[in-house]
C-alpha cells in the first residue's frame, strides 16, 4: 500500500511542537532528519542533540485527506513552515536495504558477507552477518577500520576481548582469522544475541566464543588483543579496565573515536601503551598500540 509523506522544515527549537503535530494530526509515524547536512557528535550524559535545521516527517495512510490535515496543523502550530507533501511509493524496505549491502573486503585475506548473499570470493576469509538489531555492518568507518587492522595481526591461537561486540563482528573476524577463542562483551543484550547467532552462522564453536554484560566480565580476565569500537568517553573513562586486561606486548585497537579526539586517546591511553598509531577514514580514527612492560599500578 502506498502512503503519503509530509515533510515539514522546521527548527531544533520547533522540532518537538511538530513532531507532536504531526501526530496529532493522524500521522502513523514521525522521524526527524538533518535538513543541512550538519554533523551531530558525540552527546554528553543525558543531552538528546539534534541539528539547527531539521526536516519532521510524518507518514499519512494513502487515503488520508491531506488538506483536513494542514488544517489541522496550522491550528495547532499557527502558520505553517515551509513543507512538501508526496506519494511515497510502495516498497518492501527490508529487501531495498538489503539490496544496498554487499560484500565488503577488509584487507587481504578478509571479506565481510551479508547471510543473504553469495561470497564474491568463496577461497577468502568469508564472514557471513546478520546484524539483526545490532550496531556493526562492516560498512561504517570505525567498524571497518578495526577489520582492516584485524586482518594485518597475527592471532593464531590467541584470545581476544571484543569490547563494545554490537553485531560481533570484530569477534567472529578474529576467530576466522585464526583466533582460538574470544570474549565478546556489551551492556545491550540483544548485542550479546546477535553476536552469538553470527558466530553460530559462522561455524564457531559455542566453547570458543563467550559473551557477557560488562558486569558479568571476571575480574581477572586476560587476553592477547584487545579492540574496543565505542566512543571517545567511555573509552577515556575505560582505560584503566582494558588496559588490565592485557600483558606486557598485548596489542590493542580502539576506535568510535572522531579525529579531534584523537589527542586525548592518545594522551590517556600513553600511560600504559607504547607505538601509539592513527588510521583514519572519512573523519573517523582506529588507534592501536603496544603493552608497555612497565605501567602504572592499575
Amino acid at each position: 500500500m502506498p502512503w503519503i509523506q509530509l515533510q515539514l522544515h522546521t527548527t531544533r527549537e520547533h522540532a518537538s511542537d511538530s513532531e507532536d503535530a504531526l501526530l496529532a494530526a493522524g500521522a502513523a509515524a514521525v522521524t526527524l532528519e538533518d535538513s543541512a547536512d550538519q554533523p551531530v557528535f558525540e552527546p554528553g550524559v543525558n543531552e538528546h542533540p539534534l541539528w539547527d535545521l531539521v526536516n519532521v516527517t510524518g507518514l499519512f495512510e494513502a487515503d488520508t485527506a491531506m488538506p483536513a490535515v494542514l488544517a489541522a496543523l496550522e491550528l495547532i502550530l499557527g502558520e505553517l513552515p515551509s513543507h512538501r507533501v508526496e506519494i511515497l511509493e510502495d516498497k518492501d524496505w527490508e529487501r531495498e536495504w538489503m539490496s544496498r549491502y554487499q560484500p565488503l573486503a577488509c584487507g587481504e585475506r578478509l571479506w565481510i558477507c551479508p547471510s543473504w548473499c553469495e561470497p564474491e570470493q568463496p577461497e577468502a576469509i568469508n564472514l557471513m552477518l546478520d546484524p539483526g538489531l545490532a550496531f556493526g555492518t562492516g560498512t561504517h568507518p570505525t567498524t571497518f577500520l578495526c577489520l582492516q587492522w584485524l586482518d594485518r595481526q597475527e592471532l593464531t591461537g590467541k584470545t581476544v576481548i571484543d569490547y563494545g561486540c554490537g553485531s560481533g563482528i570484530l569477534g567472529i573476524a578474529a576467530l576466522l582469522l585464526g583466533a582460538e577463542r574470544v570474549i565478546a562483551v556489551d551492556n545491550d543484550p540483544q548485542a550479546l544475541t546477535a553476536t552469538a547467532d553470527n558466530a553460530q552462522r559462522n561455524g564457531i564453536a559455542a566453547e570458543r566464543l563467550h559473551c557477557c554484560l560488562p558486569e558479568d566480565l571476571p575480574a581477572d580476565s586476560r587476553a592477547d588483543v584487545v579492540v574496543a569500537n565505542i566512543l571517545a568517553a567511555p573509552l577515556l573513562e575505560l582505560a584503566p579496565q582494558l588496559a588490565a586486561l592485557l600483558p606486557a606486548g598485548g596489542l590493542i585497537a580502539l576506535s568510535g573515536i572522531l579525529d579531534s579526539q584523537g589527542e586525548a586517546i592518545c594522551e590517556r591511553y600513553s600511560q600504559w601503551f607504547d607505538q601509539l598509531q592513527r588510521h583514519s577514514r572519512d573523519e573517523w580514527l582506529r588507534i592501536s598500540g603496544v603493552k608497555q612492560s612497565t605501567t602504572p599500578a592499575q
